[in-house]
């Protein structure tokens, strides 16, 4: 029997605790294969990955550096066709009052609209896309 699959707008709020960061803004993108997170100064330094997540201006910008033991090395393929060797990371998400695990790429999404893009990825298998809705879990939770 096939678990009944979550109605999820084109962008929604999600946690993610593990990375201390609260009410994010996510896009929904059935396009992007990968999920990814706004991250910047990110360096390897004796196989230790260290970032900030976001940026000064953001609301939830943690200036100290985040360290990471483990972690992969991918590469990306951008929707203008453009290759990018990334960092990736496991972690949660809590979305729908629900905790799940995602791996996230890391990229500086400054020029983007929101700072986390959720793609096929994690979508496949739990969630259904209505491009008309709006922050469906966000507003579940309240």
């Amino acid at each position: 029997m096939e678990k009944k699959k979550i109605i999820i707008g084109r962008s929604d709020i999600a946690d993610f605790t593990e990375l201390c960061l609260y009410e994010l803004a996510i896009k929904i993108d059935s396009g992007a294969y990968t999920s990814s997170i706004h991250c910047k100064n990110v360096v390897e330094i004796n196989n230790v990955l260290h970032c900030q997540f976001l940026d000064e201006t953001h609301e939830q910008f943690i200036e100290k550096k985040i360290t990471f033991n483990t972690y992969k090395t991918t590469v990306v393929k951008s929707s203008n066709g453009i290759s990018s060797k990334r960092y990736s990371i496991k972690t949660s998400i809590t979305i729908f009052n629900k905790t799940y695990p995602i791996t996230l790429t890391l990229n500086d999404r400054d020029k983007m609209r929101f700072p986390v893009l959720i793609g096929r990825k994690f979508l496949s298998g739990k969630f259904i896309i209505d491009p008309k809705q709006l922050n469906l879990s966000y507003v579940q939770k309240k």
